[in-house]
């Protein structure tokens, strides 16, 4: 397989045609090499408009490469920027995110997953972000030292995965100036939404482009329904 091809491919007939146009972002998917970061039986899927699969648990999974895109693209990341993923899964978007920051600090909460991510970052010669093994959300609600890094604040933050609603413990950990990405809402349809901390207790919210991602682990799940 020629993946070079394969990857201009990807980025003129997926990545470009989704309102992608970020001349950096372009670049940057050019550089990081994508099929090292999905699993080796999967590597002819890598450039495929689709989510690879990367365990046998529900949800464990790269997302689209498009999505990864849009998603990289609407949080316009800058390199003295400290970020946050929740949602490790094979380091690829970690290593996209790297490439534009100064730190980031992703979370796995699947061991295997969270080693194999630390393996791919390794070799891809990435060494300024840092993967932890542990339950995203239940951090949230925990107490950490100021020396720990996942104390924040963060500039940028980036779930990797759907929620049903943007947890405000979340925001909370933003600077201000900070932006989170989250795939929000319920199937069949979610939406890309932008928060930006404007304030100390202010937020100016956006909601782009509609998508579906599978469900991040442990995030409040709300009934969709009011009666």
């Amino acid at each position: 397989m020629n993946y070079e091809q394969a990857r201009f491919n990807m980025i003129e007939q997926q990545i470009r045609p989704w309102e992608v146009l970020d001349s950096q972002v372009l670049s940057l998917l050019a550089v990081v090499r994508r099929e090292d970061f999905v699993p080796p039986a999967m590597r002819s899927l890598a450039f495929v408009d689709m989510e690879i699969p990367l365990g046998t648990k529900p949800g464990q999974c790269m997302l689209a490469p498009k999505v990864e895109a849009r998603i990289l693209q609407d949080l316009g990341v800058q390199k003295h920027e400290k970020v946050l993923e929740i949602g490790a899964g094979s380091g690829y978007m970690a290593a996209l995110l790297a490439h534009r920051a100064r730190q980031v600090i992703t979370i796995e909460i699947d061991p295997d997953l969270a080693q194999l991510a630390r393996d791919n970052l390794k070799k891809a010669g990435i060494y300024n972000a840092e993967v932890r093994t542990g339950d995203g959300a239940a951090r949230l609600g925990q107490a950490v030292s100021a020396s720990d890094p996942l104390s924040g604040p963060f500039d940028v933050i980036v779930l990797s995965g759907s929620v049903a609603e943007v947890p405000p413990a979340l925001l909370a950990m933003l600077k201000i100036g900070g932006r989170l990405s989250a795939i929000v809402g319920f199937e069949p349809v979610m939406c890309a939404t932008l928060v930006t901390r404007v304030g100390d207790a202010a937020f100016r919210t956006e909601q782009g482009w509609d998508t579906v991602a599978p469900r991040l682990l442990n995030f409040p799940e709300p009934s969709k329904f009011n009666f």
